[in-house]
């Protein structure tokens, strides 16, 4: 643009002819950003008000079926103050599932839960209400684990006298 308005100067075309491209031309910019802009929204925008979602009607059924079967869990489960043996914190996921795979196949009385604490997996193990049992198996598991089984203060799942998780509601 500013090629063209220096030739009209150099063939030295009238003054007012100056004036006006010297005036007009800044105008001429932020008239075409503007259009620039408002052609770009138009291109970009959405209509909102009709969003139509399609979905089978069994997946409400699934859902409220799911809810109700872990309402009726956290009914039955009994969880109480305890101990648990604390056999594995590490960074490397193979690590605690083989620990745990041992834990399984030694020790299959023994319930084992492994957790993921970022950047930690942590493989614990039992269900004691006393410490004195914990201590029994943390002798036979530090045979398996020479780096150390420790025991933890946690919440417990807890049993009657005959090994049964204790629940709320007998057993149909």
């Amino acid at each position: 643009m500013e090629v063209v308005i220096n030739r009209l100067l150099k063939n030295n075309r009238s003054v007012k002819l100056e004036s006006f491209l010297k005036t007009t031309y800044p105008h001429m910019k932020l008239l075409a950003l503007c259009l620039t802009l408002i052609v770009s929204m138009a291109a970009f925008a959405q209509d909102t008000s009709s969003v139509v979602v399609h979905k089978d009607p069994r997946i409400d059924l699934l859902i409220k079926k799911q809810a109700e079967i872990n309402e009726e869990a956290s009914k039955r489960a009994k969880t109480g103050k305890g101990f648990r043996l604390l056999i594995i914190n590490t960074n490397k996921r193979e690590e605690a599932i083989n620990a745990k795979a041992m834990v399984y196949k030694y020790f299959p009385e023994l319930k084992s839960y492994l957790y993921y604490q970022s950047p930690y997996f942590k493989l614990k193990a039992g269900n004691f209400k006393e410490k004195k049992d914990a201590e029994a198996y943390q002798k036979k598991l530090n045979k398996y684990f020479p780096k150390g089984v420790f025991i933890m203060p946690d919440a417990i799942e807890l049993k009657d006298g005959k090994g049964n998780k204790i629940n709320e509601e007998p057993n149909p």
